[in-house]
């Protein structure tokens, strides 16, 4: 092989390794924020068991990965979609509050149960799907992460950098959503929680997630201002 093509192939690996740490490191750090998805996961996790939150995640996962795509192929017409947008944050906002109403019954029920609404008989992993579909926040995430990697000369149009930071992507999303998983599995397992304390802890954090949710929208910081 001629030495010229050897460095090449070793920059253009450096650099698709770059992109594919890149990716890791944006999706782990933006899974750990408490919110609808991670939390969801984790309630799921400590209710039905760790193999339902992993295929409820994959599917949330598999969402995700599918905006994160379109975002990088069709950004001027992600742009021109703000009235979908807001319908799917109204949607949102009213399946958080479900949420959180639905962990407060399970809280006081006389007899520990799951959340109504995740412990239901649809398959977890088309949950995930569901939930994560609409849920418009990480959009404009990956929208805006997408535009400044560009603008560094980080990710470039083409193939191989998107197969490098989508797979990043996922394995970054997976690890972080995995902590939640056996972070809740810990509580019950490790800590001898009370299920029924970890539903009005978990009731809690989906309240206080739709008030930030409604303000963002009143104030217009919402994902629809983001784009």
């Amino acid at each position: 092989m001629h030495p010229d093509w050897d460095i090449r192939i070793r920059k253009g690996a450096m650099k698709l390794f770059r992109i594919f740490f890149t990716g890791i490191l944006i999706s782990f750090l933006g899974t750990l924020p408490l919110g609808t998805l991670n939390v969801a996961a984790m309630q799921i996790s400590v209710t039905d068991g760790v193999r339902p939150a992993i295929y409820f995640s994959l599917g949330c996962l598999l969402v995700e990965i599918v905006y994160v795509r379109l975002s990088l192929v069709a950004m001027d017409w992600i742009r021109k979609q703000k009235a979908i947008f807001r319908w799917l944050e109204w949607i949102t906002l009213l399946i958080i509050v479900a949420l959180a109403v639905s962990s407060f019954i399970a809280a006081t029920s006389k007899h520990p149960r799951g959340n109504v609404i995740l412990s239901n008989t649809l398959p977890r992993f088309w949950l995930g799907v569901t939930m994560s579909a609409i849920n418009p926040v990480q959009i404009p995430f990956w929208f805006g992460w997408s535009t400044i990697l560009y603008a560094k000369n980080v990710l470039k149009p083409r193939m191989d950098n998107y197969n490098s930071y989508i797979g990043g992507i996922g394995i970054g999303t997976f690890i972080g959503n995995a902590i939640f998983i056996f972070g809740g599995q810990l509580l019950v397992d490790k800590l001898n929680t009370n299920q029924r304390i970890l539903h009005w802890v978990i009731g809690i954090i989906f309240s206080i997630t739709a008030l930030i949710q409604l303000w963002r929208m009143m104030k217009h910081k919402d994902a629809v201002q983001k784009l």
